[in-house]
C-alpha cells in the first residue's frame, strides 16, 4: 500500500454546484445524502491509481478519450436551400445559364421549381420514415408476446408475468443492483405493482440481488409480490431509511411495514434488513460533527442508531422465522462508526469515484482500493468482523448543466459509463467484491430536485430503455 493518508470524503464537494443526492425520498426534512465523496482526494495522484493485478483483480486502463456528449449530434439532413456548399458550388453555372434565351431561362426556372418540390417531398418522407423506424426500433427488442406499457418487456402470456421474454442485450453480470421503485417517495407514493413487476423482469436478467433504501410507500411488499409473480431467483436486502431528526418516527413506520411484508411473503427472498442509510454522515452534518464518525458527535449518532438496529434484530428474532435474517447498516465510505459496526452483521459502503474527483481511467481501481483500506480492513479488525459490501458505485451518463458535466479530470458521459462498467464489473466479480451497482434506472425526480448529475446514474433511461451501452458479459450467480 502507498501509505498515503486517507482523508474522508463526503457529500457536498465544493467544486460542484450540484446538490448532492439522492435518496432523500422518505422525509422532506432529510438532507440529500448521496455523494459521500469530496474534493482534493489523495488518491488522485497516488500509486493506488495503478492497481496491481494481484490486489485489485483484472482492472484495465481505459482510453483517455472523453468526448463531450452534451454536444448535439450534427449529423442528419442539412438545409438544401441555404447550405453554404450548395450556393457556392453552383454560382458559375447559374451565370452561364442567364446568358441563354428567355425560353431556356423559363425552362430552367420551372425545372428547378419542380426539382425543389421533389426534394422537399423526399426529405419529408425520409424524416417520417426515419422517425417511425426510430420509434419502432426503440420498442421492438423482442417480437414475441404482449408489449408492456413502456415497451421494455414482452410476455408470451399477457396474464402471466413469469412468461417474460429475455432480452439478449442484458447479461447476468452484476453482483447486485441498487434499486428504488419509481414513485416511492412520501407523501405522493405513486408506485405501482405493474411498474415494479416490469422492473423485476428486467433486473432479474442482470443480477440475483438488489438492495432497497427504505420501506415507505409499501415498496418492500411490492417488490416481494413482483418476485412472486415473475418467479425469478432474486434476493432482496430490505431497507429502513431512518432519519436522525424525527425522534424515531421514520424508523417505527418502516419497521412495522417490513414486519408485515415478512409475515406475508416469508423469508425465501430476503437476504437482510439494512437499518440506516448514511445515518452517521447525516448526524454529523446536522450537529456540526465534521468528518469524525468516531468523535464525540459521531458517538452520539451511534447512540441514536444502535437502538434501532437492536430493535430490528429483536423484532426478527421474535417472529420465529425459519432462518436468521442478517441486520446491517449503510453509510458513506468514510463515515462508519466502529460502535455501530460492532452491532451489525454487515455494512454497506457508498464509494463513488466521481464525487472523489477521480478520473475515469483510475475509477475502478480507486474504488476497490478505497473499499479495501477504508472499510474491509477496519471491519476485519473488529471482534464481530462484519461482512462489508459496496452499497453504491457507478458513473453518471450526463449532467443537466454544464457546470457539473465534469468532476475535474473526467466527464459525465455514456462513453465513460461504459468505461466504468468495462473496468469494474467483471474484475469485481473475479476478485470477490460484493457490490450493488448504482443504479438500475435514471430517476427524473432527482434531476428535478437536485440537478447536475444526480438524476443520471442508471443503466437504463427513466423509460426503462437500455442506454447506449454494452453490458459486460461475465456471468455471476
Amino acid at each position: 500500500m502507498s501509505g498515503i493518508p486517507m482523508r474522508p470524503y463526503r457529500d457536498n464537494p465544493a467544486v460542484t454546484a450540484s446538490t448532492p443526492d439522492l435518496q432523500d425520498y422518505y422525509d422532506s426534512d432529510l438532507p440529500a445524502p448521496h455523494a459521500l465523496s469530496g474534493i482534493d482526494d489523495p488518491y488522485a495522484s497516488s500509486s493506488y491509481l495503478h492497481p496491481a493485478p494481484d490486489t485489485r483483480g483484472n482492472y484495465v486502463t481505459a482510453s483517455s478519450s472523453t468526448p463531450n456528449l452534451n454536444m448535439a449530434d450534427t449529423k442528419g439532413f442539412s438545409n438544401m436551400d441555404t447550405g453554404a456548399g450548395y450556393s457556392g458550388n453552383n454560382s458559375q453555372w447559374l451565370e452561364k445559364q442567364q446568358k441563354g434565351s428567355r425560353k431556356s431561362k423559363w425552362i430552367l426556372i420551372l425545372s428547378l421549381v419542380g426539382l425543389a418540390g421533389l426534394v422537399a417531398a423526399g426529405v419529408a418522407i425520409g424524416v417520417v420514415v426515419s422517425h417511425n423506424h426510430k420509434s419502432s426500433s426503440t420498442s421492438s427488442s423482442s417480437t414475441a408476446g404482449k408489449t408492456s406499457a413502456t415497451g421494455a418487456v414482452n410476455q408470451t402470456n399477457p396474464n402471466d408475468p413469469s412468461t417474460f421474454v429475455s432480452d439478449p442485450n442484458l447479461k447476468h453480470s452484476f453482483w447486485g443492483l441498487a434499486y428504488t421503485p419509481a414513485g416511492s417517495q412520501l407523501p405522493d407514493c405513486g408506485n405501482s405493482l405493474e411498474d415494479v413487476i416490469e422492473d423485476i423482469q428486467l433486473i432479474s436478467q442482470l443480477t440475483s440481488r438488489i438492495r432497497l433504501y427504505g420501506a415507505d410507500c409499501n415498496q418492500s411488499a411490492l417488490v416481494l409480490e413482483a418476485i412472486k409473480q415473475t418467479k425469478v431467483d432474486l434476493g432482496v436486502y430490505l431497507g429502513i431509511y431512518n432519519v436522525p431528526t424525527d425522534d424515531g418516527a421514520s424508523y417505527v413506520r418502516q419497521r412495522d411495514v417490513i414486519k408485515d411484508a415478512i409475515q406475508t411473503y416469508g423469508t425465501d427472498h430476503i437476504l437482510g434488513v439494512t437499518v440506516g442509510n448514511e445515518f452517521i454522515l447525516n448526524y454529523l452534518t446536522n450537529n456540526g460533527g465534521g468528518d469524525l464518525p468516531n468523535g464525540p458527535v459521531g458517538e452520539a449518532g451511534a447512540a441514536a442508531l444502535i437502538p434501532n438496529i437492536t430493535d430490528t434484530r429483536n423484532m426478527l428474532q421474535g417472529m420465529n422465522l425459519p432462518k436468521t435474517i442478517p441486520v446491517g447498516t449503510a453509510d458513506a465510505g468514510s463515515f462508519f462508526n466502529n460502535d455501530v459496526l460492532q452491532q451489525v452483521d454487515y455494512g454497506m459502503s457508498n464509494v463513488h469515484p466521481w464525487f472523489a474527483n477521480v478520473s475515469i481511467d483510475q475509477a475502478a481501481g480507486w474504488t476497490y482500493e478505497f473499499f479495501q483500506e477504508q472499510n474491509v480492513q477496519v471491519a476485519q479488525s473488529l471482534p464481530n468482523k462484519p461482512t462489508m459490501y459496496i452499497a453504491e458505485t457507478g458513473w453518471p451518463s450526463k449532467s443537466s448543466d454544464a457546470g457539473n458535466a465534469s468532476n475535474g479530470p473526467s466527464l459525465a458521459s455514456v462513453d465513460n459509463l461504459q468505461k466504468f462498467l468495462d473496468t469494474f464489473v467483471c474484475a469485481s466479480n473475479t476478485n470477490g467484491t460484493g457490490y450493488f451497482y448504482f443504479e438500475f434506472f435514471d430517476e427524473e425526480w432527482k434531476d428535478q430536485q437536485f440537478g447536475g448529475v444526480e438524476g443520471w446514474w442508471g443503466l437504463f433511461n427513466a423509460d426503462k430503455t437500455l442506454k447506449n451501452i454494452t453490458i459486460p458479459d461475465c456471468h455471476i450467480d
